[in-house]
């Protein structure tokens, strides 16, 4: 389970472990790519092994060792890794700075007399509950995040007393008109450049990791019976409903919809990328078991148009309006109190 946590530790990531995207409609959806990148390249405050008991006050209220520790398991687990060694410093910082800022918006919250009705932080609860297949295993994660359901409770109601608070002050200030979209595009053609695609479809029979030569071979017979099949001219979609085994594909009839060079394993790249539209291939080999491709359309490199990335560049520059105001109130918060950070 996602400890609840303040909304703004969520987007910390691992340089190292992340991996740029090459679509530029993703690329216009995930502000701050660029700002992480320079951000990991600054001299950072080194972070001491041995971590005090209080990590830092935010007028006079403790940042303990405990809650900064569960915020950095909540980081790592969105990230799928332990922090990177060479990493710690510039991600402990980036928590605790994010700490500090949440606890200063959930002051301010109670400064303007803020409130959350209580049915409304008991359909949080049942929300989350809902995640989870029974009662039972929302229990133990609980207990292996060292969590109660009363501690749970209270996150949730201080992450919606926050968010209540953003969308009276930011909101309102967040207005993107359609002259800046038009001039973001404009002003950043290499955002909106999508290299060669193609669609394919693929009929996958698997062979086991562990197989023996006699079973892979059996795996191959039965794979090139089908792919006499496709060649005789039998429906490619139906066969692969009935045979492939790959889940994510075989109910679409084996569509893997477009994708782009490198996106594939190897032999399956090299195979689909060098057919015409409307070949099916030979057999090909991967590590997953035998393919049989359908290669089904192909895109050469375009400047994707306006027209197609308007709502993902309005939302992008939208987000990074929020965060411009968000940062605003922050700032203008942590100038009139009082923050001591004491590692």
């Amino acid at each position: 389970m996602r400890r609840l946590l303040p909304l703004l530790v969520i987007g910390l990531t691992f340089v190292a472990c992340s991996k740029a995207s090459t679509s530029a409609s993703v690329n216009a959806s995930t502000p701050g790519t660029a700002a992480a990148g320079d951000a990991a390249q600054e001299a950072v405050k080194p972070v001491p092994t041995e971590l005090p008991e209080v990590i830092a006050r935010v007028n006079g209220e403790n940042i303990t060792r405990t809650q900064f520790e569960q915020a950095v398991q909540t980081v790592e687990r969105q990230n799928g890794a332990s922090v990177p060694p060479d990493q710690r410093d510039r991600v402990y910082r980036g928590v605790l700075e994010q700490l500090i800022s949440f606890r200063l918006l959930i002051q301010e919250t109670k400064a303007r007399n803020l409130t959350v009705a209580d049915a409304e932080v008991d359909a949080r609860m049942a929300q989350i509950k809902g995640q989870f297949p029974s009662e039972e295993a929302f229990t133990q994660t609980l207990a292996q995040q060292k969590m109660t359901p009363e501690q749970l409770k209270a996150d949730a109601r201080s992450e919606m007393l926050v968010t209540k608070m953003l969308q009276t002050e930011v909101e309102p200030k967040v207005a993107i008109s359609p002259v800046q979209v038009q001039e973001f595009y404009s002003n950043n053609p290499d955002r909106f450049k999508q290299g060669e695609r193609v669609r394919a479809s693929h009929i996958l029979l698997r062979v086991p990791e562990q197989a023996d030569q006699a079973a892979k071979n059996a795996v191959k017979t039965k794979a090139a019976d089908v792919l006499k099949q496709v060649r005789a001219g039998q429906d490619f979609a139906a066969l692969a409903k009935q045979f492939s085994e790959d889940p994510a594909s075989a109910t679409n009839g084996g569509d893997l919809n477009y994708f782009q060079k490198g996106q594939m394993v190897g032999p399956f790249d090299q195979a689909v990328f060098a057919m015409k539209v409307g070949d099916v291939s030979d057999l090909v080999e991967t590590q997953f078991g035998f393919h049989i491709i359908k290669l089904t359309d192909k895109q050469v490199e375009r400047a994707i148009p306006l027209t197609e990335v308007r709502a993902q560049v309005q939302q992008y520059l939208e987000n990074q309006a929020r965060q411009e105001q968000t940062q605003a109130l922050i700032k203008a918060l942590t100038a009139k109190g009082k923050v001591e950070i004491l590692i």
